[in-house]
């Protein structure tokens, strides 16, 4: 939830592993012969490290990218409903666009708020305006007419696609793939510390693994933290849509 603190942390953990390794090292000094043998252990382990590195990368982009296609799937729906509404009586569809535009203000908030006591009010309101809604519409004809049927099924588009933004947003990484790729990057550090062939490894050489290592777990939280952090989901289709129904 917090990209930066994870930066800090696996900074501190993964420099104070390497300079374990090099104080072990100190302690039990690493004979020639089995340098090689090292040497292999540790590119193997760097290159599955990569891998779960990328693959954790990938999941996170496609849940970036997931939770802009929904962002855009809901403005479409709430927009289609937006024109829909004049095919129900007048009284009615001033109540849905009036419901509607409402509704969006707070799909708005939604995405921008940060605050989880904001955030669990504005969920509220947005269910209590969804139920207004759907009694709106359902309110609107007895028996349902085409023209009913055909506004009821964009309501139903509207009310839908939240649920899957609502989904979307709740789709992390795993924290079972977060754990494996700490617990891999220590054993890393500690063999690369282990392993280095001065006598007294300057700060440099310890310094930066560990610090690639914690940009690229940096960018990986950044992008599957859909509300702290710097990579977020604009709604930029949402405050089009809103701009253009109350442009002032």
């Amino acid at each position: 939830m917090w990209p930066f603190l994870v930066f800090l942390f696996s900074f501190v953990v993964l420099w104070l592993s390497a300079r374990s390794g090099a104080v072990f090292r100190k302690r039990h000094p690493l004979e020639e012969d089995l340098r090689h043998d090292l040497e292999v252990v540790v590119a193997a382990v760097l290159t599955l490290l990569g891998l779960i590195i990328g693959f954790s990368f990938s999941m996170a982009t496609s849940r970036y990218d997931q939770r802009k296609n929904y962002e855009d799937v809901e403005a479409n729906a709430i927009s289609t409903e937006y024109v829909r509404a004049d095919l129900l009586p007048t009284a009615d569809a001033a109540r849905v666009r009036t419901l509607l535009s409402d509704y969006l203000d707070q799909r708005i908030l939604f995405y921008q708020t940060r605050d989880k006591t904001r955030l669990r009010q504005i969920n509220g309101a947005t269910v209590h305006l969804q139920t207004e809604l759907w009694s709106a519409v359902q309110a609107s004809g007895e028996p349902p007419t085409p023209l009913l049927a055909l506004a009821m099924s964009g309501m139903n588009d509207v009310l839908n696609s939240q649920g899957y933004t609502q989904a979307a947003w709740s789709n992390r990484i795993p924290t079972a793939a977060w754990v494996m790729m700490f617990v891999i990057a220590i054993f890393a550090n500690v063999m690369f510390g282990y392993g280095a062939r001065r006598a007294r490894p300057g700060i440099i050489h310890l310094v930066v693994l560990p610090l690639v290592l914690s940009i690229a777990f940096l960018l990986i939280a950044d992008i599957d933290s859909p509300r702290n952090g710097v990579i977020r989901v604009t709604p930029e289709n949402l405050i089009g849509l809103a701009q253009s129904l109350h442009p002032r």
